[in-house]
């Protein structure tokens, strides 16, 4: 029974997820946070190997802006708080900006 429940929750999840929007979601570059920093990030909070990782950040370094990913809304609203929080806590002003896809 409980695993028809969590079988069901998640099929709910997918569904919703499908019907969201979708948005980009972007990493500025500044010259406070430190690069690896930002490789770890887009690592632990976007999932992304680290060589594409590396990509982006490198990408956003030269242009100023790198597109990390494109998400459901919610989940890069999700994504991008976290990181914005967590470099915080570290005094960094590392910036990403959502915009719909």
């Amino acid at each position: 029974m409980r695993a028809e429940t969590d079988r069901r929750r998640a099929e709910d999840t997918d569904l919703a997820e499908s019907l969201e929007p979708r948005a980009k979601v972007f990493v500025h570059n500044d010259s406070v946070t430190p690069y690896d920093f930002v490789i770890i990030a887009l690592v632990k909070f976007f999932n992304l190997d680290p060589h594409r990782a590396e990509l982006v950040t490198l990408t956003a370094h030269t242009s100023g802006i790198s597109l990390v990913a494109v998400l459901p809304l919610g989940d890069a609203r999700k994504k991008v708080g976290r990181a914005q929080f967590a470099a915080s806590l570290e005094g960094y002003p590392l910036m990403f900006t959502i915009e719909p896809e």
